[in-house]
């Protein structure tokens, strides 16, 4: 939020006591900065838009059930959450409540709504939120099923933007089994929004990264109540339930949906990871075990490391991942100059990723400081897999050599081995070349590993 305030206080005395007092100077300076970005204000959608849902569910046959965990939940919150069930513009809908509270403070406000599709589980105790869900998850009838949490709330289109995508994949001869959407922050009143979390399309080694999918997810119902939530993992239940759908369907990616719109607020108070990280660092090391599971499931040979911001996480690789992963194709770098990103991660169109963010910041999200899959990386810092060095020199018109840099400046930089570009003419158009090759090797079946620990100074 921007705020000096005591829940800001000590999220920075407790990043001062992880990572020291530079990196926490880096830190607060790109939190001054962010402060700069324009103001963001949730904008909710028109009355004529919401009829127009309405008149349009009405031909549409996807079925939900929203499974919510309950655990003496307050009064105002509990009825802001059920309300925002009740106002979406698509009908078709079960709201599964499993309560776990000892006391009836929960039911006596559920009594309150005589909606049918409220649906209302008493459990007998609270076995913890992975449990307490699998029970809603277990009872619940809907082809698709959406995890809210019981303190925040959906809006008004959530269910219909999710029922859209279903119905056009279908159109398009795809069942789409995992869906998520971008979502915001709220304070506790609901009065400022901040925050808007504009994610990727589905991108595996970012996911791996951090939980990117986080709110909303819709998953199919037949492959949730197969995979179930793990009590072991209780505090990353999300993230571990989305690594294990996602390692289903790796090989069908085209069933994993992003709706590029905020259909979820996400409220922050005292007690909540998303205000205060010290309040479940349980919860970040059962994100590290995750992405370490993911890893060995698929033989990565590598080891799930914290980064310096708590819910972030990075797979060290015990050799060259190009050696131990088939899917990838190539992996690259970014360029530094003058202290600034001046090349990486590159889209088709051109645009570098991060392009003129300090080397020392981590940008929106953290994301540069994230290991992430790239559509074309630049070519000047590039390694590639030895089984294409036959593409590579079809694409960019000479044999694929390597060249020795140090990872980092420093005393204790460490070698590595990029593409010697110096077989290429000073003039030549790097940015073209890096695009060709990115898409080559996408059409070969690889994917491209962007590893911002990867550097060049230029």
């Amino acid at each position: 939020m921007g705020k000096l305030n005591l829940a800001n206080l000590k999220k920075t005395i407790y990043y001062l006591r992880r990572n020291g007092l530079k990196n926490t100077w880096y830190a607060a300076r790109e939190r001054m900065e962010e402060k700069n970005a324009l103001p963001y204000s949730f904008v909710p959608i028109t009355e004529e838009e919401a009829a127009s849902q309405r008149k349009t569910s009405e031909d549409m046959r996807v079925t939900f059930s929203v499974a919510v965990p309950t655990y003496h939940t307050k009064e105002e919150q509990l009825r802001e959450m059920i309300e925002s069930v009740l106002d979406q513009t698509y009908p078709k809908w079960e709201l599964m409540l499993a309560d776990a509270s000892s006391d009836d403070s929960v039911k006596n406000v559920v009594k309150t709504y005589t909606d049918e599709r409220i649906k209302y589980v008493r459990l007998e105790k609270n076995a913890g939120i992975s449990e307490n869900t699998n029970r809603a998850i277990e009872q619940a009838t809907g082809e698709y099923i959406g995890l809210l949490d019981h303190d925040d709330v959906l809006t008004q289109d959530a269910l219909y933007e999710m029922a859209s995508a279903i119905e056009n994949g279908k159109k398009a001869g795809i069942e789409v089994k995992l869906l998520y959407s971008d979502e915001d922050k709220c304070n506790g009143d609901r009065t400022q929004y901040f925050e808007p979390h504009q994610k990727e399309d589905f991108n595996l080694d970012l996911f791996l990264s951090n939980n990117y999918i986080c709110h909303f997810m819709v998953l199919e119902s037949e492959l949730i109540k197969e995979l179930k939530f793990r009590k072991e993992y209780d505090g990353a239940q999300d993230y571990d339930l989305a690594l294990r759908a996602v390692s289903e369907l790796l090989e069908h990616e085209e069933q994993i949906a992003h709706i590029g719109k905020v259909l979820y607020h996400w409220r922050c108070h005292a007690d909540s990871t998303a205000q205060n990280p010290q309040s479940k660092q349980y919860a970040y090391e059962a994100g590290k075990r995750a992405v370490q599971a993911f890893a060995d499931r698929h033989g990565y040979k590598a080891q799930a490391e914290h980064l310096k911001h708590l819910g972030f996480y990075r797979l060290e690789y015990k050799e060259n991942p190009l050696k131990t992963r088939a899917d990838l194709g190539a992996v690259g770098g970014k360029l530094i100059k003058k202290g600034k990103i001046a090349g990486g991660r590159i889209s088709r169109q051109g645009d570098v990723y991060y392009g003129d963010l300090p080397a020392v910041f981590s940008g929106p999200f953290h994301r540069a400081v994230l290991q992430q899959n790239a559509e074309a990386v630049d070519i000047r810092c590039i390694q590639m897999k030895e089984e294409c060095y036959s593409l590579f020199e079809e694409i960019v018109g000479v044999p694929y050599r390597e060249t020795v840099i140090r990872e980092n400046s420093g005393k204790n930089a460490e070698e590595q081995r990029i593409f010697d570009v110096s077989l290429l003419p000073t003039d030549s158009d790097f940015e073209g070349i890096s695009i060709a090759l990115g898409k080559a090797l996408k059409e070969a079946g690889y994917r491209i590993l962007w590893e911002p620990n990867l550097q060049k100074y230029v």
